[in-house]
């Protein structure tokens, strides 16, 4: 057993799979410098083991690294794509959305598009409207995307691991603010995580709070203070946007007849109304209360603490909510 940062943990993950499969590399930006990418250095002494043809590096231009890493997909190769933060992964939408995510479908499954899409997520203090959004909605509403937000070490190795074996192009969403988050990991298991399978966190009989990536420890700190008001409280990390697992919400939320969909980004068009809606069509008359929401207001996150801090979804405010929801199926 190892002790790891998030960063460490798919870092090692992407070189077990490169050993594992010379089909296998990466491009991006400074990804081969004497830090290895300045995101948390994420690639440090990669180059020195793979050498300059599995770790590349590219001109500054997300279309140009996109695009070849489809190209490269198509033709045989697994490339994992860094574009950093999704923020400039928007400049790459074409190659993706309209390439990437239709080629399978364009040609009858002749042609498969077996690409890992990595790009960073979130609010990270101080960073400001440009560099602090999180778009998993965008992309699940794409057919032929997978979307993967991992929350802790141990699954940032095995969900990588399984984006990289999967066939079809996964966006696999990194937290900024989780790749200092230390965790076990254990080497001397191949620790895959399967893609589409939500993990129970905290197990509960009177609310399910649903939630993903950084979303999932401040829902673990909520739990534990609505367990000091008398609220036993079901978590959830969803751990993948798409496939969700329904099945796994579903039969918590009949057991707690409760359901609070937490998310960072902004609640409007948000994938926690996909969830709610869906959990409300099936269980509607089995519901103590109605499904409720939680996410950031429809502004861009502010630079300054005071305006960032009315964007962020922390315990305080899901555990008011989880409160109002117990309360409002009592009365």
């Amino acid at each position: 057993m190892a002790r790891m940062t998030y960063a460490d943990a798919v870092r090692h993950a992407l070189a077990e799979e490169m050993r594992r499969d010379k089909r296998v590399w990466a491009l991006g930006e400074d990804l081969s410098t004497a830090h290895g990418n300045s995101s948390a250095n994420q690639y440090t002494g990669l180059i020195d083991e793979f050498g300059s043809k599995r770790i590349v590096n590219t001109p500054i231009s997300e279309s140009t690294i996109m695009g070849a890493a489809v190209g490269a997909a198509v033709a045989g190769t697994r490339p994992v794509a860094d574009l950093r933060m999704i923020d400039f992964g928007l400049c790459a939408i074409d190659e993706l959305v309209n390439q990437a995510a239709k080629i399978r479908y364009m040609f009858g499954g002749q042609a498969r598009v077996p690409l890992v899409v990595r790009e960073a997520i979130g609010l990270k203090a101080g960073m400001a409207a440009q560099h602090t959004q999180s778009y998993e909605a965008w992309f699940a509403h794409v057919p032929g995307l997978v979307v993967v937000t991992p929350a802790t070490p141990a699954d940032g190795r095995g969900l990588l691991k399984a984006s990289i074996r999967c066939d079809d192009p996964v966006v696999f969403m990194e937290h900024k603010d989780l790749w200092g988050l230390e965790g076990d990991i254990d080497l001397d298991d191949e620790g895959l995580v399967p893609i589409g399978k939500a993990k129970t966190l905290r197990a509960g009989i009177d609310l399910t709070i649903v939630a993903w990536s950084r979303m999932t420890h401040v829902s673990m700190l909520a739990a534990d203070e609505l367990a000091k008001q008398n609220v036993s409280t079901e978590v959830i990390d969803l751990r993948t946007i798409y496939p969700w697992d329904q099945q796994a919400v579903l039969a918590s939320v009949e057991k707690t007849g409760r359901l609070l969909v937490v998310q960072e980004s902004v609640l409007a068009g948000g994938f926690a109304n996909e969830i709610a809606a869906e959990i409300a069509q099936q269980l509607h008359w089995k519901l103590h209360a109605p499904v409720a929401r939680l996410g950031a207001p429809r502004i861009p996150v502010g630079y300054a603490p005071a305006l960032e801090a009315e964007h962020r979804v922390e315990a305080a405010k899901i555990v008011q909510e989880g409160l109002r929801l117990v309360k409002a199926s009592k009365t």
